[in-house]
């Protein structure tokens, strides 16, 4: 009702024509605004009409209301018209990003919060408005979070880990191979006892943290108590790259083995190192695929992946906003036939998750552990001229069937909270009692109760007890070609 007495009220008073080339509209600002609305534009803005879109600008403050009729853009200030500007057609983005910057500019005036933000945070909180207009999730990435996050699987760091023992001293519980500290010949269970001169007593473990892993490649020199002799050693910290996966070779006996992939980040080097590992050991006959802590945003590197196990077949869909499916398939053969478990948790995030549903909807893998995240979307990345960017999550991802995935995720058909007996819910568990694992399959059911199974599956709180039993339920599934074939079958 008061939208349209401010409406009505404006078409008697066409006389006002606030004029934002003289309300101190920022030039740059302005361009920002207009770029983001092109680069919306080009994804279609989820259906919506552009005059929709810019009314959600009212939700920078509670006292403004804003209304885009045919030909106008009125902005009011509780009771009083403070903008009143003539509506540009679809396609002309400058002045769409000149009214914009002068809305927020007059808002600012009157508002001291906004008043207080910065040009970033401006753009941050204007596009997060945006983006309820369209009610789409998406945001605006300065430019400084672009650098900061650059490359997220880097460390600068000596390659050292541990912890204290009971005197303060730092204990050495890891060294990072071809780290510096490898390097120098620093062993486990050496004593540090001093670092940079300062006894390791008397410091913090944030003091320990800046001097082991610091942002630049800063000297550390350390002295240490070990078996052989007490010494001194000076450490330079390098740059320390993160492998998107891990690969571990574990025989079963002299002709046979198990391959455990741990996958950090699927990605194409990820895929690489798996593809290298399997066609490097001839003798696996079971591989443990542990997604439990995968993260991924690229279709493609998750369906060529999946093409490494199971050859041509369909692994994924992604819907984007008002658009058709697009399906991922794999180009050539599989590369190995052996048996597959594949571990999922509630950390299992984006296409680990249509990878973990494809091995279970073509037969090709037993799905053990807790429901994967539900966070089955992919960010559509677009870079602004000013260095920051736009990521509007607009592309969900479905199996290769059609089901989605995202709020919903992927179920386990063994679920490791469910197979201790009532006695042993509150002990540490790492062995296999017997071959009954409860199975359950709430995959095929798309109108089960989501929250439900995650109850009845919770989150195993301890992770040295899914670290045991993951391993000794996969170990007992890959090498017993009954249980295996029975839960493939289920």
């Amino acid at each position: 009702m008061k939208m349209l007495k401010i409406i009505f009220s404006v078409l008697f008073a066409l006389t006002v024509n606030f004029a934002y080339a003289d309300d101190g509209v920022s030039d740059s600002a302005a361009a920002t605004f207009a770029e983001i609305y092109e680069k919306l534009n080009s994804v279609q803005w989820g259906g919506k009409n552009i005059g929709v879109v810019i009314e959600n600008l009212e939700s920078l403050s509670p006292n403004a209301h804003l209304a885009a009729t045919d030909d106008r853009i009125i902005l009011v200030w509780q009771d009083s018209i403070i903008g009143n500007f003539q509506k540009p057609s679809v396609g002309d983005w400058n002045t769409y990003g000149k009214i914009t910057t002068s809305l927020i500019n007059k808002m600012r005036e009157r508002d001291s919060y906004l008043a207080s933000l910065s040009t970033e945070q401006i753009y941050e909180h204007a596009f997060a408005a945006l983006m309820r207009g369209i009610d789409e999730s998406g945001k605006y990435i300065p430019k400084k979070d672009i650098l900061n996050n650059s490359d997220n699987r880097i460390l600068t760091s000596v390659g050292i880990s541990g912890w204290r023992d009971v005197g303060g001293e730092f204990r050495v519980g890891a060294v990072v191979k071809g780290s510096p500290a490898d390097m120098a010949g620093i062993a486990v269970y050496d004593l540090i006892d001093k670092v940079n001169g300062r006894d390791v007593a008397q410091m913090s473990d944030g003091e320990l943290d800046a001097a082991f892993q610091g942002l630049n490649s800063g000297t550390v020199k350390l002295y240490l108590l070990t078996p052989n002799g007490n010494r001194n050693v000076v450490l330079r910290r390098a740059t320390i790259v993160l492998a998107d996966a891990d690969v571990i070779y574990r025989p079963i006996d002299n002709n046979t083995a198990l391959l455990e992939i741990v996958v950090h980040e699927l990605t194409d080097n990820a895929t690489n190192i798996v593809n290298e590992a399997l066609l490097k050991y001839q003798n696996v006959v079971g591989v443990i695929l542990d997604l439990r802590s995968a993260r991924g945003v690229e279709p493609k590197s998750a369906t060529k992946m999946a093409g490494l196990f199971m050859g041509a077949k369909p692994v994924m869909r992604i819907t984007q906003t008002a658009g058709e499916d697009m399906e991922f398939v794999p180009g050539g053969d599989a590369v190995t036939d052996a048996r597959v478990v594949v571990l999922t948790s509630n950390t299992t995030t984006g296409t680990p998750e249509a990878l973990a549903a494809a091995f279970y909807e073509h037969g090709r893998g037993v799905l053990v552990g807790t429901p994967s995240a539900g966070n089955a979307r992919i960010a559509t990345h677009i870079d602004l001229s000013n260095g920051g960017a736009l990521e509007l999550l607009n592309k969900s991802i479905k199996s290769a069937s059609g089901l989605a995935l995202d709020s919903r995720g992927v179920f386990p058909i063994v679920c490791l909270s469910n197979i201790r007996s009532a006695k042993q819910q509150n002990a540490f568990f790492v062995n296999v009692i017997n071959d009954d694992f409860k199975i359950q399959d709430f995959n095929k059911d798309e109108s089960v109760n989501v929250d439900a199974v995650r109850r009845g599956c919770p989150v195993i709180a301890n992770g040295d007890d899914e670290d045991m039993m993951s391993m000794a339920i996969a170990t007992k599934v890959l090498t017993d070609k009954d249980v295996y074939h029975k839960l493939i079958a289920e």
